[in-house]
Order: C-alpha cells, then sequence, then structure tokens
C-alpha cells in the first residue's frame, strides 16, 4: 500500500507537536508519563514565585510548582499546587512557605509536622507569609545600621574627648614628639644605607665573618675533632702512674726533710750542730786569710828569682777588707 506525501506530512507535524509538549513540560519540570501526586498551599500572595520553581524539605527538591490560581473571588488567597517527584510522607501538621533568594528563583519550603497521618494527592497544607526581599534586606540591615550609629557616636564621643585632653602646649609636644621620631627614622634610614650606613657595613662585615665560617667549617671541625682526640688520649694515658710516682717522691723528699731536721747525715749535722758550723766558719775564713796573703806577699811562699829577695814582712792575722763594692 502506498503512503501519500500528505499522510506523511501529517504524521510528522503531529509527531512534532508531540514532541514539543513533551519537551516543554520536561523543561518546566513535568513529566506527562510519571504519575504525580498533586497537593495544594494556600497563601495570601505569592510574589516572586513562578511555575516550575523549586518545592524543597530540609535543602533537598521533592517537586515542582505546577500552577497557581485564586482562591476566592476577592483574590483573597491564592492556592498553589505542587507536584512530587518522590515517593516521601508529608505530614498533615506540615506547612509551607516561600523564600526568596537575592539572586536566584523563589522557592516553596515545606517544614515537615509532627503528625502521623499523611497528605494524600489533591490535599493541601496551610501556608505562612513570609517577608519579602525587601524586608528581609531591611532585616539585616536595620541592626547593622544601628550598630554603625552606635560606632560614630562612640568615635565622635572619644574624638572629643581627646581633643579635650590634647590641648595646645600637648599638641605641641606631640609635634615635637613626631619631629623627632621623623628625626630618628632619618638617621635609622642612614645608617642602613649600604655605602655609608655604619649599620649596613656592621650587618655586612657580621655576613662576610659567618661567609668565613662557611668556608672554613671543614678546618674549624679538623681542629675540634683533634682537641677531641688528644683530651680522649689524655684521659686515657698514664695520668695515674705519672701522680702516683709524684706522689711517692714527694713523700721522699719529706723523709730527707725529716731526717735533716733530726740532724741525721752530713746535711742534718750541718744544719743541726753549731760547732761544725763554727769550724767551716773558721776554717773558710784561715783560708781566705792564706789566700790574700799569698796574693800581698807571694815572694814569702814562692822562691822565685823574678821577685827579687824573699819577703820577710809579718804574714796577715786577720783578712783584708773587701775592695770590690757591690
Amino acid at each position: 500500500m502506498k503512503i501519500s506525501n500528505e499522510t506523511k506530512v501529517g504524521t510528522l507535524t503531529a509527531v512534532a507537536i508531540t514532541l514539543l509538549i513533551l519537551g516543554f513540560n520536561f523543561l518546566k519540570g513535568k513529566n506527562l508519563f510519571q504519575k504525580k501526586a498533586t497537593m495544594y498551599i494556600t497563601f495570601k500572595k505569592v510574589e516572586g514565585l513562578n511555575i516550575s520553581d523549586a518545592v524543597k524539605i530540609n535543602g533537598l527538591r521533592v517537586g515542582s510548582v505546577d500552577g497557581m490560581q485564586e482562591g476566592d473571588p476577592n483574590l483573597k488567597k491564592v492556592v498553589v499546587g505542587f507536584q512530587l517527584t518522590r515517593d516521601i510522607n508529608i505530614p498533615i501538621d506540615s506547612y509551607g512557605k516561600i523564600e526568596a533568594a537575592p539572586l536566584g528563583a523563589a522557592y516553596i519550603v515545606i517544614t515537615m509536622g509532627t503528625s502521623k497521618q499523611y497528605l494524600k494527592s489533591g490535599d493541601s497544607i496551610q501556608g505562612l507569609e513570609s517577608p519579602g526581599l525587601v524586608q528581609d534586606l531591611k532585616a539585616y540591615l536595620v541592626p547593622t545600621i544601628d550598630n554603625a550609629n552606635h560606632t560614630l557616636l562612640t568615635i565622635d564621643s572619644a574624638a572629643k574627648k581627646i581633643g579635650s585632653i590634647f590641648d595646645q602646649e600637648n599638641k605641641k609636644n606631640l609635634s615635637g614628639l613626631l619631629a623627632n621620631l621623623n628625626q630618628t627614622l632619618a638617621l635609622l634610614n642612614n645608617e642602613l644605607t649600604p655605602a655609608t650606613g655604619g649599620l649596613a657595613q656592621s650587618l655586612e662585615n657580621i655576613n662576610a665573618f659567618t661567609k668565613n665560617l662557611k668556608k672554613n667549617n671543614d678546618s674549624i671541625s679538623a681542629i675540634i675533632n683533634n682537641t677531641t682526640k688528644l683530651t680522649r688520649e689524655i684521659s686515657g694515658g698514664q695520668i695515674g702512674n705519672t701522680l702516683n710516682s709524684l706522689e711517692k717522691s714527694v713523700a721522699q723528699l719529706n723523709s730527707i726533710v725529716t731526717e735533716i731536721k733530726n740532724g741525721k747525715g752530713t746535711l742534718g749535722k750541718l744544719a743541726s750542730d753549731d760547732q761544725l758550723y763554727k769550724n767551716l766558719t773558721s776554717t773558710s775564713n784561715s783560708l781566705n786569710i792564706l789566700l790574700q796573703d799569698l796574693r800581698m806577699h807571694p815572694k814569702r811562699y814562692v822562691q822565685v828569682s823574678v821577685f827579687g829577695k824573699k819577703d820577710k814582712s809579718e804574714p796577715l792575722m786577720e783578712p783584708l777588707p773587701d775592695s770590690v763594692k757591690h
């Protein structure tokens, strides 16, 4: 059977219209192939609310606005119908509220009740009035403006008190203080000048010193290691034996000194026997006289022709005065 062109055009037109209707309703949030529960909320006014706007419970989107119509001829109420897209139970004592986002579309927020009875398709819940966007902004801005006014009054009062405290003399002193501070900052800036500043040069010297330490780090480490090694060798050496030997030597020296003190040995007798000391002194004195007499009268003791006649003068009986002056 041959299908005419008119039939084909009509069929395509019907399909296109059907797809257009389905797509338009899909964009509006409707799904014509899915059976949904339709419920209603009554508001006094629905400013900012449009068809397909979201219906949320606890922040989750559970449906969308399906339509809006007047509740009575005087338009004292507006009935908003919405369809659920999720299988959830809404208590009959729940209520709805329109929330308006500052930069987005409005949406309905349903606050769940506590009843054990749940809404069915075609049931209604009460809607609460919510302030508009301007009222919300006013509610947020009024306390802020009041706080700002209070802050300005506090600042103004503080400024007046400060003005009363700082008289002309205090202001003059404050000006001098600021001038001195400015001068100090200028001097500090000059000190920090890399070319001529003393502080900057000191910092450069410290930097150079640290660089030298870094360069000689190996040498310093070697010195420290050698010092550590030397101390270990000294600690582990024969210091104990050396100290024992020294202790023995001191004991022997103490014994010798004790013997000398007790008159034992030659040194002890010399130290304790006065007669021996006198004999040694007399012998030394006689020897001194003999040497002086030999020096003064050599002919008496040596017969040599070069001296001439024998010296017959009296021998010295006591030493001559010492001619050497110290």
